[in-house]
């Protein structure tokens, strides 16, 4: 099973909460965020700079001469945490990829393209409906040379962005709380919710409010289920990278966290309600259709059940 994958590796506490974390943490957040930090300084007025704390990120992105520029250094940051994981994983752990990835014998890659086509067909039918229906509320901003280099930023950068979320929240902690503890239900749990308080620092929390957080931690819930029924991460990789792609693509807004040059800006005002709902209708389903497809069993044994090590 899954988590038992990290049973024959170096698994003590302190690995996996003190010794992995600092490195990840300096590899993603210190060394990670030099790029930014010196493009920021490069290109920043500081004497008509404004900053006020929720809004800091937008400020940050707004300095740079264009917004592909802000993302690929932004996106650089995760692509220093994958290096991270990857030299904690190796050496700290004396740990495999594919074992952090899956309990499969080898990595499924067609149950990672079909969670990614699936949610890639999910938003082209439903965004031209929404068109639609909202059209006061979308603002077609496509421009083609921009759009061509943010593409390439979305093959290169973005997929290192979303796999190091899932590899970090849903592989490498979701195995070291279920080791540690020997719960599936605090591997299950703890991530979910840590997944969703990360995100708190995002820009779409000041502007809807800090209940807004509760749809990252659905999110988090939603993803680290079909992980622990599916035991692999491969569903929820390609669901991550294709929601983040859709998204940077087609659709951004003033006070998303992905500032991109999409091919609309949603210039409506949000509501919480209308913003979460989706969610709740969602995520159930494709809940039931992996259940369905990849015939899972064991739900009791798998999301509150004893680890055996």
């Amino acid at each position: 099973m899954f988590i038992e994958k990290a049973k024959n590796i170096k698994n003590n506490w302190w690995r996996y909460f003190l010794v992995g974390p600092l490195i990840i943490f300096s590899f993603w957040q210190i060394i990670g965020a030099i790029p930014f930090g010196v493009g920021f300084a490069l290109n920043a007025d500081f004497e008509n700079l404004e900053m006020d704390g929720s809004n800091d990120i937008m400020a940050m992105f707004s300095v740079f001469p264009s917004k592909n520029i802000g993302l690929a250094l932004f996106l650089l940051m995760f692509a220093f945490g994958c290096l991270g994981l990857y030299l904690t994983i190796k050496f700290i752990h004396n740990q495999s990829i594919k074992s952090i990835t899956t309990s499969r014998d080898k990595i499924d890659y067609s149950r990672i393209f079909y969670s990614f086509f699936l949610v890639v067909g999910i938003t082209v039918l439903l965004m031209p409906i929404d068109l639609f229906l909202s059209p006061d509320e979308y603002e077609l901003t496509f421009n083609l040379n921009q759009f061509l280099i943010l593409i390439v930023i979305c093959l290169t950068l973005l997929p290192l962005q979303t796999s190091f979320e899932e590899f970090l929240i849903r592989g490498y902690l979701l195995q070291g709380i279920g080791i540690t503890t020997k719960s599936r239900f605090l591997a299950f749990t703890i991530p979910s919710i840590l997944f969703g308080l990360l995100h708190f620092a995002n820009p779409e929390i000041d502007k809807l409010g800090n209940a807004f957080i509760f749809a990252y931690i659905f999110m988090g819930f939603f993803l680290g289920l079909i992980t622990m029924m599916d035991e692999g991460l491969e569903l929820a990789l390609g669901w991550h990278y294709a929601n983040n792609l859709m998204a940077a693509l087609f659709i951004t807004a003033d006070w998303s966290v992905l500032q991109t040059d999409s091919i609309y800006k949603y210039v409506g005002e949000p509501d919480i309600t209308s913003q979460i709902l989706p969610v709740l209708f969602i995520f159930p389903i494709l809940i039931y259709h992996f259940s369905v497809k990849y015939k899972w069993s064991g739900w009791k044994e798998k999301l509150f059940g004893k680890v055996n090590i």
